[in-house]
């Protein structure tokens, strides 16, 4: 897997973040889902990210600063033909090293507390996120887990 930044307006992208905006909208009630649509995640106060196999997309993710010291990991996905190979790990190392070289010291990540985010819950649970409470504006709820990596 090749991990490069990237921009989500780019038509290979697109319909990607489409579907996974659309999906985060519909599995979660209003007022719960935080999934970031293409305007966005083109602010610039956010990295996005897409990985490679070939010059086939697997995936994309982004970092979100908050402050000087801290960032979010959002609209991490893979696409279908894709899970199970590393795209995610691939692409949430390359939002690690990137909040690390930014001199961050804690990286955040809210997600959904359905049997579908169960792969994701793992995936950030191996790279060393742990639970926490909620963070920047988010509220707790039964909807939403959050984790943070101090880095």
């Amino acid at each position: 897997m090749q991990v490069r930044r990237d921009t989500p307006t780019n038509p290979v992208v697109a319909p990607l973040l489409a579907a996974h905006v659309a999906e985060q909208r519909a599995g979660t009630p209003a007022g719960f889902s935080f999934a970031l649509d293409d305007a966005a995640l083109s602010a610039e106060d956010v990295t996005f990210c897409t990985a490679w196999d070939g010059n086939t997309l697997a995936g994309m993710g982004a970092l979100k600063r908050f402050g000087d010291a801290a960032g979010e990991v959002k609209s991490m996905r893979s696409t279908h033909e894709a899970l199970g190979r590393g795209a995610g790990h691939a692409i949430l190392s390359a939002i690690v090293a990137a909040a690390r070289e930014e001199g961050m010291s804690d990286l955040y990540r809210e997600t959904g507390t359905t049997p579908a985010y169960d792969a994701a819950i793992r995936l950030y649970t191996r790279a060393g996120f742990v639970p926490c409470e909620a963070f920047a504006d988010y509220r707790t709820s039964p909807h939403n887990h959050f984790f943070r990596l101090r880095l």
